[in-house]
């Protein structure tokens, strides 16, 4: 309610989208049908009624555990014709989260949690991690355009990061396109991961896109909203990039449900889109919290803009933890100024700032979470729906030991550039990589909204 001016109608839509959601398309009576539908508040993330529409509130309903059940039960009947087949990505973010759960080491929670969705009847897991190398390697080159281009255009600069779904939710529904026309086009890691699982894995098994129910595990429920997104739908083949969301705690459930321990399950090395091949130990990228566009295009722009090489990063904190600056000096002049902001109270002064002409990064991390995506409310939450601090600073500690790989030395990305995407340059990468946004709806002013 405090989120923006409410509505009369209100408690009339919350009716109408609880009916739709509960005449779920042939639903099926098994043994989770007393698993509850997904819902999304607004301490969970942005979707309150003024983000969200009566559709997407129908939709983001079936985004749950018994859609998922309904797909493997379809799979079990004699009718190959209906037959799917089961893919579920897992966030790099969603990993510390099931280690530091059941004490067990990240590369034991992947293939863990590996043997026990193939255990349910899915085919093949993957790593997003390879999306996200993607995703940060167009980041990168699109800042060091839009920097070179800065005296000509006057939205190039600051830009922002376009990976947390909650943050872009907000600044297409409720900011104007003076704000959105600062996000970096790149695709986030779940997105490029859809394109990924629909578009090159569907091609190497000679599959039809619509043949594939792709899953992805994610921290926070914002993901179930991006997967919704029109642009994300190919309409050739009545498909989406991302079939379905499910949070970190939704996979918990699933395994109390079926009173499994991840301690009593078997290992399965985690798959990889490449015929033959599968995952080795876990990696990630730099950054703490988050998939690290900070980290990654600084030292990029550091070596391209003004040739130099920047080994360590030194954050300055601001007025507070969540906000954070890192500058580049060269001969004693500041060249580059980022920023990390997470949770909307910094996003918020972040935002007047610009109005003002205030604002002097030229690019921000900007993630929805306090704490970043380790902190999403998919994951690490107590029963009364609070951070649970100890568990967030084990999966800190989690997610800080994995060793970074940097996404240029991935050999994989760079024969996909030239074998699939036809170069790193081409319309493909541009249709497969990027999207656009916009502003949605801008009936609501950012002053209406406390956060």
């Amino acid at each position: 309610q405090e989120c923006s001016k409410k509505q009369k109608n209100d408690d009339t839509q919350s009716t109408s989208v609880d009916a739709l959601s509960s005449n779920d398309v042939s639903e099926e009576k098994n043994e989770f049908d007393t698993l509850a539908n997904a819902k999304i508040l607004l301490s969970d993330c942005l979707a309150c009624d003024s983000c969200m529409t009566l559709e997407e509130g129908a939709r983001v309903f079936q985004q749950n555990q018994k859609e998922f059940f309904r797909i493997l039960n379809l799979n079990k009947k004699c009718d190959t014709s209906k037959h799917k087949v089961l893919a579920v990505s897992l966030c790099p973010q969603s990993l510390p989260y099931f280690a530091a759960k059941f004490n067990l080491s990240v590369n034991e929670a992947a293939k863990r949690l590996c043997g026990f969705l193939k255990s349910l009847g899915v085919h093949y897991v993957f790593d997003t991690t390879i999306a996200a190398d993607f995703s940060i390697l167009e980041s990168q080159r699109e800042f060091v355009q839009r920097y070179q281009r800065r005296n000509q255009e006057e939205h190039a600069l600051p830009m922002f990061a376009s990976a947390c779904p909650g943050w872009i939710r907000y600044a297409e529904r409720v900011l104007t396109n003076l704000v959105t026309s600062h996000i970096c086009t790149a695709k986030s890691p779940q997105q490029i991961m859809g394109s990924l699982v629909k578009g090159y894995f569907a091609r190497q098994q000679n599959l039809s896109p619509d043949k594939i129910f792709h899953v992805v595990v994610a921290p926070c429920y914002d993901k179930k909203l991006e997967a919704l997104r029109e642009d994300f739908y190919t309409a050739l083949y009545n498909s989406a990039e991302v079939d379905c969301v499910l949070t970190s705690g939704e996979i918990v459930q699933i395994m109390e449900q079926k009173n499994v321990s991840m301690k009593d399950v078997t290992e399965v090395a985690v798959d990889s889109l490449f015929d033959g091949l599968k995952e080795g130990d876990v990696v990630r990228h730099d950054g703490k919290r988050s998939d690290g566009y900070l980290e990654h295009i600084f030292k990029h722009a550091a070596k391209e803009l003004f040739g130099m090489d920047v080994k360590e990063i030194t954050y300055k904190a601001l007025k507070n933890k969540d906000f954070q600056e890192v500058t580049l000096e060269k001969d004693g002049e500041t060249v580059l100024r980022f920023a990390a902001a997470y949770g909307f109270r910094n996003i918020q002064n972040m935002v007047l700032k610009l109005k003002k002409g205030k604002f002097f990064y030229h690019f921000v991390e900007v993630l929805a979470c306090p704490g970043g995506c380790l902190n999403g409310k998919g994951q690490a939450q107590t029963e009364d729906g609070k951070p649970d601090r100890a568990l967030l600073a084990q999966m800190e500690e989690v997610y800080t030991a994995i060793p970074v790989r940097l996404p240029e030395t991935n050999l994989h990305v760079q024969r996909m550039y030239q074998d699939w995407l036809e170069g790193m340059d081409s319309k493909k990468v541009q249709d497969t990589l990027h999207t656009t946004y916009s502003a949605v709806n801008q009936s609501t002013s950012s002053l209406d909204i406390k956060w």
